[in-house]
């Protein structure tokens, strides 16, 4: 099998004159959290980005099939984004909303249109986990009561509060900040109780969130809070109705339903401008980062003026939230989102890999499933189909031997057995095969 070869690129990186790699990291290894982790076993410095490709200390160049930890939407270096920037950076870096400033009200209004029902309030902050923790105090304070239902496998956060919630013990330190969350079954359907052949998996599944309610939260539900799709979890699909039927268990109590988009909005799933909007329901809450901001620190909570009221109370302040910098990156990202039609490309492209993934499943017995929405796919590797013994090892030599041939990927999952691909949302139809030539050359080396 020939070594794939990267699609054309009219753009040339710039020398790169800097540090060397192993400079680099001793310098991390010394005054940088010892927590953190790399991926390779050789790892890679990355010093230029533009769309879909990035740019090591060496001049190589790789596609990047994780946009960053499914962080850069719209590309690399966007020239309309950075322009955005460029010229806000250029007039006042910072002003906080202590102060009157026409970029993030016009934002505001921008992101409350993407949104359906009477979801028009928007809060900024800087992240994710910043979102979920906000997200949180809004539902507990609106309804005066403070467990919350959570899903096992779900990731919201590396604070205290989104480790709360989060239901996968990777990502969780034994410490006390998991008072008064409960986590419900995973709706998994590839390795859950109810699988893909079962019509009422979604009903079912949502029993066990009603279980919960009834015999370990009886009228003292704040809010369910659940990813349209679990990320870090390994691009798990839920059944269809799911989220119908647990949003209504939740509503029955006087409890309210949190969507986390962080890694599922702004059009990456293909069909849909939120993931949400596939299961047709509508939440009282919507988290959302990473690609709002196409690498921009920026997030952002969104809910209704009634649940807002819950908050007024006292003061609500955040330094950095909704800065004239990343309210004008944010609307260019809109921009770019509608002007370039990248929904649209999701579905094409993904289509395009997710069909061709299929075929190598039909090729490989070690890929157990295939599943995601648009440009948000997952490849869980297993020994044996029949058992379904996670390959852990196996993803990993996966991830090495395409990193080799020029493909950037992540894993995922609760014992890094699944591939997770989640490219900025301009790929083009040759990415998408070179994509599969790498995956397929990959396969066949274990």
């Amino acid at each position: 099998m020939n070594t794939p070869s990267l699609p054309h690129t009219t753009h040339t990186p710039q020398k790169y004159t800097g540090p060397s790699a192993a400079e680099v990291l001793a310098q991390r290894k010394q005054f940088l959290n010892p927590g953190i982790f790399l991926y390779y076993n050789a790892p890679i410095m990355l010093v230029e980005g533009k769309g879909q490709y990035l740019w090591d200390d060496q001049g190589r160049r790789y596609l990047d099939g994780i946009g960053g930890i499914v962080t850069v939407s719209v590309g690399h270096c966007h020239p309309h984004v950075i322009a955005a920037a460029n010229r806000q950076n250029a007039t006042l870096q910072h002003s906080t909303t202590l102060y009157l400033h026409p970029n993030v009200g016009a934002f505001a209004e921008q992101l409350a249109a993407k949104l359906p029902g009477e979801l028009k309030v928007c809060y900024f902050v800087n992240s994710g986990s910043e979102a979920t923790d906000l997200a949180l105090l809004m539902a507990r304070a609106y309804t005066g009561n403070y467990d919350v239902i959570a899903l096992r496998n779900g990731y919201h956060g590396g604070n205290a509060s989104g480790m709360a919630v989060t239901g996968q013990s990777t990502w969780k330190y034994n410490v006390p900040h998991s008072f008064g969350v409960h986590h419900a079954i995973a709706p998994y359907p590839y390795r859950g109780p109810y699988g893909y052949g079962d019509a009422e998996a979604g009903r079912k599944y949502a029993d066990d969130v009603k279980s919960l309610i009834d015999y370990a939260t009886p009228g003292k539900v704040a809010a369910f809070i659940a990813e349209s799709i679990q990320g870090v979890g390994g691009f798990v699909e839920f059944p269809q109705a799911y989220l119908q039927h647990t949003y209504a268990h939740i509503r029955a109590t006087g409890g309210l339903c949190i969507a986390d988009e962080v890694q599922t909005g702004f059009g990456r799933t293909g069909t849909h401008f939120w993931g949400f909007e596939e299961h047709g329901v509508i939440p009282d809450i919507v988290t959302m980062a990473k690609g709002i901001g196409n690498g921009c620190p920026l997030a952002a909570v969104v809910t209704t003026s009634k649940i807002a009221q819950s908050l007024v109370g006292k003061v609500h302040f955040n330094t950095f939230g909704g800065n004239p910098v990343a309210s004008a990156i944010g609307t260019a990202v809109l921009e770019v989102i509608e002007q370039e039609r990248l929904q649209e490309n999701s579905l094409k492209i993904g289509g395009q890999i997710k069909a061709g993934l299929e075929r190598l499943k039909a090729k490989y017995s070690i890929i157990g499933d295939v599943r995601g929405k648009g440009l948000l796919i997952g490849i869980e590797m297993v020994k044996d189909r029949t058992t379904k013994e996670p390959a852990k090892a196996e993803c990993a030599a996966v991830l090495e031997h395409t990193r080799a041939m020029g493909l950037l990927i992540g894993r995922g999952g609760l014992w890094g057995q699944t591939i997770r691909l989640a490219p900025p949302m301009c790929i083009t139809p040759a990415d998408a095969d070179f994509i599969l030539e790498v995956f397929d050359a990959a396969f066949a080396k274990l």
